[in-house]
């Protein structure tokens, strides 16, 4: 049975956004290693991938991209859809959940396990938002938090309300950051959790790394 909080992954159904047994998805179909994003196999070129142009079109000579340029890319892509654009702290969070170098870039890999994440979550919002009004109710990002599966406290849930919401309402761009944030935080509680008991110890250090990243 999952514990608070540990919903996800190996302990249910996959769903739109979270990692499941340890492989992140990407699109296509193809799965990456956790860790180490292993290159493609066969005769597979990255230049065709459709997700290349955007990308490359804007990272630098170094073939990473920070946060003002995952933001450029981000939007030049289309996809936020019809939403307002993803703003530049939530970008900088975006690389946080996948920088695990502390390089404060992304690589295409990481770029194209973002974006499997962020079609998850937009699907998810625009079930929600039923009226097309580009927010959901605060009732509605608790139900979604549940749908991904983490079972968390009414405390918790209020707190994060409070956090994401304005005047009452989620817009698309607060509920990425909510999305981001629990995956972030989470993933980094989960990987410290040898005992799956949902109880760490953090060394001040180790916890300032996994907090203030995102």
């Amino acid at each position: 049975m999952a514990f608070p909080g540990y919903g996800y992954g190996g302990f249910g159904a996959p769903v739109p956004g979270m990692p499941v047994a340890g492989l992140q998805s990407v699109p296509g179909g193809a799965a990456a290693g956790y860790q180490g994003y292993s290159p493609f196999g066969g005769g597979y070129h990255v230049s065709a991938d459709p997700m290349w142009n955007y990308f490359s079109a804007i990272a630098g000579q170094d073939g990473e991209v920070d946060a003002d340029e995952l933001q450029r890319c981000l939007t030049q892509s289309g996809i936020h859809g019809s939403y307002t654009p993803f703003s530049l702290e939530t970008c900088r969070i975006m690389i946080g959940m996948l920088d695990r170098d502390f390089s404060g870039k992304m690589g295409f890999n990481e770029f194209k396990e973002l974006w499997a994440a962020l079609s998850g979550w937009k699907q998810n919002f625009m079930t929600l938002d039923r009226d097309c009004s580009g927010t959901v109710e605060p009732h509605e990002l608790s139900q979604a938090i549940s749908s991904m599966g983490y079972r968390l406290s009414p405390q918790s849930l209020n707190v994060i309300i409070k956090r994401y919401s304005k005047n009452g309402r989620i817009y698309f761009d607060d509920y990425v950051a909510c999305c981001v944030k629990l995956r972030s935080l989470t993933d980094a509680f989960r990987r410290r959790d040898n005992m799956q008991q949902g109880i760490i110890n953090f060394m001040y250090d180790d916890f300032l790394q996994c907090t203030m990243v995102v």
